[in-house]
């Protein structure tokens, strides 16, 4: 096994990420320890260290100088130690679907996947709780749940871990019901930056006791505690579901629909948009045979009366607004197609031009400024001669804009993040936020400083030097210290 080449002494060329302190080699004595104590579990390859070095964000950081794979709780304590005596930094690996650069080793290190902590531990029916290993997907999660009349229902598009989802705040397209991770994770099991073993919260649903540390640590990307174990909130399947597809004239339409439906107080499940390019990228990838224009894609979930009542409310209004072509999908394999084609609308706009990268970001806004922060950012995007895609959580007044931008062309990057700049700024200026459901990571920490007053980032940096003094627990993240 050969040692990792020299690290580079800056962490990045990369624009976005240039002003980051520089990397430090991982020394030789912590690399040794770390080979004596996990053998094969850590590996120095190349290939393994650059595949821990990327996610789906379009920053180019160097790879982690070393790879451990964790099995165990344990095998997570252990490596935490170990990289607290050589004051070596440590990033937590799930499925690496991340979109802000939130696993990248700006600082070198070490990246510990978290992926074969799979288990899922118990699955309590009465009280309708799951608790399981960091490294169950949500797909594998559901699966183990076939059969007992549960669902678990946050689903951002990639099957990410749910360590993963809870380190970034996940939600996806049902968080207009049923909520964010924040709202659904009931208690955490994580190792702290020196090793010892935190548990957070119970499985009762409420509690009074103290801090609430479970919330402190969903969101916080790795940079306060490793998550190892978490006990979910599960949901009873509904009785009937019912899925629309809408059609618009125009991307406004469609958000002023998804607006009044929700100031009606009609409980829809699901509301998704996506303008015309999103559409055509789906029905390439999907084989489907959606009309090119912008849409809707609805959801209601209930019995089979209420189910039909919604869908009529909620119809109603779209005709209102000019949306007509409605196509219903009642049986679970139509609806199935249909919201498989909206997980993997991303990676089916990166296939319209081949070789492209993405620079995607999200912002949320309340619901009564979304028609305007769409309109105007749509306006915006057609100005700047690049290909751009927008998709949207809807529902909960939360969108994502994706910009394909070409390898070998840098001023595309640069007007893709000057189009994300401008979307951000719009976004906080409207009462919004600079991300409803990304997190921050490397590519959203500017904007970060723009929505937090300096006394909040104060207390945040606090916190982070408080349960990490030795900023260890991937360093460089959400904010500089």
């Amino acid at each position: 096994m050969s040692e990792p080449p020299a690290a580079p002494q800056r962490a990045s060329d990369d624009p976005a990420t240039a002003a980051f302190q520089p990397r430090v080699a991982a020394s030789p004595p912590a690399l040794a320890e770390l080979r004596a104590r996990f053998g094969p579990q850590c590996s120095l390859a190349r290939a393994v260290r650059e595949h821990h070095g990327r996610d789906e964000s379009p920053l180019d950081v160097p790879p982690p100088d070393a790879v451990v794979y964790a099995h165990s709780h344990d095998d997570v304590v252990d490596a935490v130690r170990i990289a607290a005596r050589h004051g070596l930094p440590l990033v937590p690996f799930g499925a690496g679907s991340s979109l802000e650069g939130h696993v990248l080793a700006i600082a070198g290190g070490v990246s510990l996947d978290l992926s074969r902590l799979d288990r899922v531990i118990a699955i309590d029916t009465e009280d309708l709780s799951a608790t399981v290993q960091a490294g169950v997907t949500r797909l594998a999660l559901n699966d183990a749940l076939r059969g007992t009349g549960m669902f678990f229902p946050i689903d951002p598009g990639a099957d990410a871990t749910l360590g993963g989802m809870c380190a970034t705040g996940a939600s996806g397209t049902n968080a207009v019901r049923y909520g964010t991770m924040r709202e659904n994770v009931l208690a955490l099991t994580a190792v702290t930056a020196t090793g010892e073993t935190l548990h957070t919260g119970t499985r009762a649903r409420k509690s009074s006791a103290g801090y609430d540390l479970t919330r402190l640590l969903i969101g916080s990307e790795g940079t306060l505690a490793v998550i190892t174990e978490i006990t979910l909130r599960l949901h009873p399947l509904p009785e009937a579901m019912s899925a629309a597809v809408c059609h618009f004239p125009d991307v406004a339409a469609a958000v002023r629909t998804a607006s009044q439906v929700i100031q009606s107080g009609i409980p829809i499940d699901r509301c998704e948009l996506l303008d015309a390019l999103a559409v055509r990228a789906v029905n390439r990838h999907s084989k489907l045979a959606l009309r090119e224009s912008p849409l809707l894609l609805m959801e209601f979930h209930g019995s089979t009366a209420a189910v039909r009542e919604q869908a009529e409310q909620a119809q109603g209004i779209a005709v209102d607004n000019g949306g007509g072509g409605f196509e219903w999908a009642t049986q679970p394999e139509d609806r199935s197609r249909l919201w498989q084609a909206r997980h993997m609308a991303y990676f089916a706009l990166l296939q319209l031009r081949p070789g492209a990268r993405s620079v995607t970001t999200d912002v949320c806004v309340p619901i009564s400024r979304l028609t305007e922060c769409i309109e105007q950012t749509r306006l915006d995007l057609e100005t700047s001669g690049l290909e751009t895609a927008m998709i949207g959580h809807v529902g909960d007044g939360n969108f994502h804009v994706l910009i394909l931008v070409g390898p070998d062309d840098p001023s595309e990057r640069v007007r893709a993040e000057a189009a994300n700049d401008r979307l951000t700024e719009r976004a906080i200026a409207l009462g919004g936020t600079c991300t409803g459901e990304h997190g921050i990571g490397l590519h959203k920490m500017r904007f970060l400083e723009r929505e937090r007053d300096p006394a909040t980032l104060d207390l945040m940096r606090s916190i982070k030097r408080a349960l990490d003094p030795r900023n260890i627990l991937n360093p460089g993240k959400i904010f500089s210290l």
